[in-house]
């Protein structure tokens, strides 16, 4: 099956709340994953908020190019209950 972010939601400091296309949801904590060029810039909270689910990428992106992959979202997801 190929994943896709389905929603996605901003939590608390640089967690976010993730639905794929699969059923799964949870929890990312990308407070560690803020490094180099483009990431960097998304240790400004208010640049880490801004995100949203691209509808044609199908995972979550910021209006600097920052992305990231699906499968690594899945990958490092806390599963919830939400």
């Amino acid at each position: 099956m190929i994943l896709h972010v389905k929603e996605a939601k901003y939590l608390h400091n640089y967690v976010i709340w993730v639905r794929f296309n699969d059923g799964t949801k949870g929890e990312v904590d990308l407070s560690k994953e803020l490094e180099g060029e483009v990431f960097g810039s998304l240790k400004n909270i208010q640049n880490f908020k801004s995100f949203k689910v691209d509808p044609i990428l199908e995972t979550i992106v910021w209006e600097n190019g920052a992305d990231l992959a699906p499968e690594f979202l899945y990958e490092n997801i806390c599963i919830s209950s939400q």
